[in-house]
């Protein structure tokens, strides 16, 4: 049974104050709409990858992930781009979807639709989600009903494994390494094959030393969601790992091993533009 709401770690009374400032200017959304209006909101991008993991094994079948995270449904992501998204994702055709947080913006209401437009992705071998900072800010209880509700299910530091053919492979879900309460030997807990981690900011590498992992997805930074030509971030979320993995693939790990993949995310946080930032979503093809 579903527990109820967890309060975020850094849910401070400022924050508090600052969110519900921030619902009463936002409104019903017209800083999205004007965004959209002027061309600065825009459709996601596809990074495609292909990665082999140790020696192949032909007698494995390859596994096609889709990856998406940042989609902060709400006052300032207008609909349509979300529904892009979530188009864009249901083309690729997964085997397993997984969804790294930050589902909504300032309020848990917006879930409903978007929990229902990902519960049509067809993923035959499950469908996977771990919650951002967001999330545990606005109430994470409906969040996680309403995926629940819409065949997703919510990892809080803890393993899922796949069913056959993929079932040397685990979905390893970290809670948020910021708001939440990560526990990495939970999370790793009786996973004896492939780990596929699945966390919401890079800052859950600073949980992994004395663990093996074979690549992790996560989103977070938005690709410093507005940036110079030459790729150079003005803003990005505190921590050492989110300022080193802003946007990108990336070898990680004491031996360089292990892959680490940062989304730039889906949807708009705080301003409702990008610039030289552009979202995307992620589609792997796992060769094991």
């Amino acid at each position: 049974m579903m527990s109820h709401m967890r309060r975020a770690v850094d849910y401070t009374l400022v924050r508090h104050i600052t969110e519900q400032l921030l619902i009463r200017f936002y409104g019903n959304g017209w800083m999205a709409t004007l965004a959209d209006r002027l061309s600065r909101q825009q459709n996601v991008t596809v990074d495609a990858c292909d990665l082999t993991l140790g020696q192949p094994d032909p007698r494995r079948p390859a596994l096609r992930i889709a990856f998406a995270s940042d989609f902060h449904a709400g006052p300032v992501t207008h609909p349509r781009y979300l529904l892009d998204a979530v188009q864009a994702l249901a083309d690729a055709q997964p085997d397993v979807l997984l969804l790294g947080g930050d589902f909504v913006s300032l309020e848990a209401k917006y879930i409903e639709p978007l929990a229902q437009a990902l519960g049509q992705v067809p993923a035959p071998y499950g469908r996977f989600a771990v919650l951002g900072n967001h999330d545990l800010w606005a109430d994470d209880y409906p969040i996680r009903r309403c995926l629940s509700r819409a065949g997703i299910h919510v990892l809080v530091n803890r393993p899922a494994q796949l069913p056959p053919p993929f079932e040397h492979i685990w979905i390893c879900g970290l809670d948020d390494p910021t708001s939440g309460t990560p526990d990495a030997e939970q999370t790793f807990r009786d996973a004896d094959g492939v780990r596929i981690v699945l966390m919401h900011s890079p800052e859950g590498l600073a949980f992994f030393d004395q663990h093996h992992f074979a690549i992790a997805l996560c989103g977070h930074n938005h690709g410093g969601q507005v940036a110079l030509p030459n790729g150079r971030t003005l803003f990005l979320p505190h921590g050492a790992f989110n300022r080193k993995y802003v946007a990108g693939h990336f070898q990680v790990g004491p031996t360089a091993q292990s892959r680490l993949i940062v989304s730039r995310g889906v949807g708009y946080g705080g301003l409702p533009i990008r610039i030289f930032a552009q979202p995307d979503v992620v589609i792997c093809t796992l060769r094991s």
